[in-house]
């Protein structure tokens, strides 16, 4: 394995940029296989220049502004909010994106830089299937090659984004391994890539992996929280007492929290995902019960066992059920800057009912965890107060899920 050294710098979260080895604070880094380090170096070179190259952040804003459908809109939640009496929740509405969620943000981003790198087919992992569905997306609007790793149990909760992703033209590779869900499928993902790494481009759908992607993806991502500042400025006249969102991986929440991590006065909370309860073990909770290991290429909180074996995660969404986090997300938490707290699946199913019946809004079960936070912090807040809440999808791929959870046979 090569790893590259732990950094010293000082956790002070004005620093938004990692280390010249991709650490925050001492999370992330590069622990691949060498087979894998030329291909991790080529990316970090070009994206050095491709971030910096006023032409490519052109075309990477024409196609979010002609495809993906950017600004998302700013909605306020009046009717929930004056149902729960406290304060105002306003919407940053990722779910009216192209595919249905905030991952076409990235996957546009990514496809752009692997066609600069030559790259003629893409691979992704996913959970929910929405990456997957985005990365299946970019590839037939760019005439690449697709596949797309996915747990089995994933495959079966989410079967309505495994149509989708084989009618794009990506063939769909189900992981039987383990416990069957996101880890297992980025675990195949990692080992195909290592194979086929001179044609192939990784699409990795989070902020975390080795460096350079953390950086990366957070990159594409942040247009949602520059988009919400200024949207919110315009909305009420000043910023959010607090921005919340959903945390598997962790890329909506940083998209969002990125472009407010210096105003002191915001809160950034992220909504972790208890599962059945934390107590019972059985979540997805890495950076409230995890503790700090290595897995898929990079540092960060992980839920493992006392000789370092990975835990498997639990959640209602699939999207969220994965052992680990990204490593900005395990820095923010240290320094203090950002808090992360947690939602059962019953308040998740719970928050979804609530949302769709008061304003007529379909969140997908991942983003009803940031909701279902929204709707226990709103009634202790006055009227004046205003939390800004990422609905980073919507739910129609998770109607079979809440169903089931609900006890309410689909004919």
């Amino acid at each position: 394995m090569a790893r590259s050294k732990t950094s010293s710098a000082a956790q002070k979260p004005r620093s938004v940029q990692p280390d010249r080895d991709g650490h925050f604070g001492v999370y992330g880094g590069r622990y691949v296989a060498e087979t894998l380090m030329p291909a991790l170096l080529e990316l970090e070179a070009a994206w050095a220049k491709l971030r910096r190259d006023a032409r490519f952040r052109r075309e990477f804003a024409s196609w979010l502004r002609d495809y993906a459908g950017r600004p998302t809109r700013l909605y306020f939640a009046r009717r929930l909010s004056e149902r729960l009496g406290g304060a105002r929740i306003y919407l940053k509405r990722e779910d009216l994106l192209h595919t249905g969620a905030h991952k076409v943000n990235n996957t546009i981003g990514q496809a752009l830089v692997a066609r600069r790198l030559g790259k003629t087919r893409l691979i992704a992992e996913t959970g929910a299937g929405q990456h997957g569905v985005a990365t299946a997306t970019v590839a037939a609007l760019f005439g690449l090659r697709c596949e797309v790793f996915m747990g089995a149990e994933d495959v079966r909760r989410q079967s309505l984004n495994v149509f989708r992703m084989k009618l794009l033209g990506a063939e769909v590779r189900v992981v039987e391994a383990g416990s069957q869900t996101l880890k297992d499928a980025m675990n195949e993902a990692l080992r195909d890539w290592i194979a086929t790494v001179r044609d192939t481009f990784y699409v990795i759908g989070t902020v975390a992996g080795p460096h350079p992607y953390p950086m990366m993806v957070r990159e594409f991502q942040a247009v949602i929280g520059w988009e919400a500042r200024r949207q919110i400025r315009q909305a009420t006249g000043r910023l959010p007492d607090a921005c919340i969102a959903c945390v598997g991986g962790g890329s909506n929440a940083i998209g969002l929290f990125h472009a407010f991590r210096d105003d002191r006065k915001v809160q950034l909370i992220g909504v972790e995902a208890a599962g059945y309860g934390m107590e019972t073990g059985r979540h997805a909770a890495s950076l409230t019960a995890g503790q700090v290991g290595v897995l898929h290429g990079n540092k960060t909180y992980l839920l493992q066992d006392e000789t370092g074996q990975i835990r498997n995660a639990h959640s209602i969404s699939a999207g969220l059920d994965y052992p680990g986090v990204g490593p900005e997300h395990a820095w923010l938490r240290d320094t203090g800057r950002a808090t992360y707290v947690t939602v059962t699946d019953d308040e998740a199913v719970e928050a979804l009912r609530l949302l769709t019946a008061t304003e007529g809004i379909i969140p997908a079960l991942e983003s009803a965890h940031a909701i279902a936070h929204a709707v226990r912090m709103a009634p202790r807040l006055d009227r004046r107060r205003i939390l800004l809440v990422s609905l980073s999808g919507r739910g129609d791929k998770d109607m079979g899920t809440v169903a089931a959870h609900l006890g309410v046979q689909l004919t």
